[in-house]
């Protein structure tokens, strides 16, 4: 069986959690490959709303086994924090369903504490970071200093190896960024706790992962945020720190490319982010309010990690040929496609101007990309609710038209459209 991986076209925040429990149905693995609990995902079952950050969407079936794969960064209060909610809400998470990679580094107090330092100190010019300690823990893998999780395995070098980085960072903190430090025995007791809990869940996941695959058993990728947040890809500076793109699944996983199967791009009908860097697309006023919602429920533009309201703007169709290219995407799945009901007219990016030339291309270098304006095509739109709508023949013809849009405008086809929060609320394309 293959490996199919589940990919964010826009800047995270497209509903993947959604999709991912969709496909979940059928997979006997649900892996997550990339990111930490700056990630949130909503997945509505009936009248239950649950919001993960690091446990994989596919946990609330039953039938499947969920591994944090080495590509992510845990930070173990939040995983457990995490796990326990999730029991008490009767959905398993022992060791037998939920396991944990060795190799996956961990996010500690003095991460956190220096990704709020870093912020602090960057003033006017922060990044929008969640300030949960992501980038310093994947800063301190990069430099080959990082605690892996494995280190819950060995108590006497998981302690010598928190008190050498709190230690370290702590000079860090002081003499650098003016800040308190830590006391360090306080956190090597409590991540002696965390290793009590954690240590039964761990794997070496390359291993565990390839023998599920050799067994005929299939698996689902799911990464954090999207490709527009990818290191190398996205609008950096204003990015994440790992890269939550096809090819990030698989060193993520520590899975080969010839184990790929479908590669889903999930593509929100509009276009949002949370946090600063440029967006061509972005509207203010009455229209943006209305795309975002109120924050009543969980299908409102407000982030599940930040609790921020979302930046919105019209569809993107350059970020999506963008993310198509980056990515192989083999089909694409429409998110929130009800959001757009009521409106008369919706307008879709199809190319940007740039000094006077129409381009079709996404720019990488953030000055050209904050002089770009939206080229916009306008289609009609339709007033009728589509929430109950389940088969793509019955959805208003203008509704129709908009998905086969985008189906042409990408040269992907629309598999999956979601008209709602619930689980059931999905047409298959």
């Amino acid at each position: 069986m293959p490996l199919d991986i589940i990919i964010g076209t826009q800047w995270g925040d497209e509903g993947k959690g959604r999709i991912t429990d969709l496909m979940a149905a059928e997979a006997d693995v649900v892996a997550r490959y990339s990111g930490g609990d700056n990630a949130g995902h909503t997945v509505t079952v009936g009248d239950e709303v649950f919001k993960l950050h690091l446990i994989p969407s596919g946990v609330i079936h039953k039938s499947a086994t969920c591994i944090i794969g080495n590509g992510t960064v845990v930070n173990p209060a939040v995983l457990i924090r995490e796990m326990d909610a999730l029991k008490a809400r009767g959905v398993d998470v022992g060791p037998g369903r939920l396991k944990l990679d060795s190799k996956a580094h961990l996010i500690t107090p003095a991460h956190i504490a220096m990704d709020i330092a870093k912020e602090t100190q960057r003033g006017s010019g922060a990044i929008g970071t969640t300030q949960r300690g992501i980038g310093p823990a994947y800063t301190d893998k990069t430099s080959r200093v990082g605690l892996r999780a494995g280190l819950f395995a060995d108590p006497e070098g998981l302690a010598a190896a928190v008190k050498a980085h709190i230690t370290e960072k702590n000079l860090m903190l002081t003499k650098v960024y003016d800040a308190q430090p830590l006391e360090i025995e306080p956190v090597v007791a409590q991540f002696a706790q965390y290793a009590q809990r954690l240590r039964p869940h761990l794997v070496d996941g390359s291993v565990y992962l390839n023998e599920a695959l050799d067994a005929g058993k299939s698996i689902l990728a799911e990464g954090a945020q999207g490709t527009f947040l990818d290191l190398d890809h996205g609008t950096y500076p204003f990015v994440t720190s790992s890269s939550p793109t096809a090819g990030g699944a698989l060193i993520g996983l520590g899975i080969g490319p010839k184990r790929v199967g479908r590669i889903v791009g999930i593509t929100k009908a509009f276009t949002s982010r949370v946090g600063s860097g440029p967006f061509p697309c972005q509207l203010e006023g009455a229209l943006a309010s209305r795309l975002r919602g109120t924050g009543a429920n969980p299908w409102d533009e407000f982030g599940t990690t930040t609790g921020r309201p979302r930046r919105v703007g019209w569809l993107d169709m350059v970020m999506v040929r963008h993310a198509a290219r980056i990515n192989s995407l083999t089909e694409l799945a429409v998110t929130k496609l009800d959001i757009l009901s009521g409106l008369e007219q919706l307008s879709v990016c199809v190319a940007y101007e740039l000094n006077g030339k129409r381009i079709g291309y996404y720019p990488q270098d953030l000055e050209q990309l904050a002089q770009c304006k939206p080229v916009y095509e306008t289609v009609d739109g339709w007033m009728e609710d589509v929430t109950s709508i389940r088969q793509m023949a019955d959805l208003p013809e203008n509704a129709q038209r908009y998905i086969r849009f985008i189906a042409e405008a990408s040269g992907i086809p629309v598999t999956f459209i979601s008209v709602g929060p619930g689980r059931d609320q999905v047409i298959y394309g």
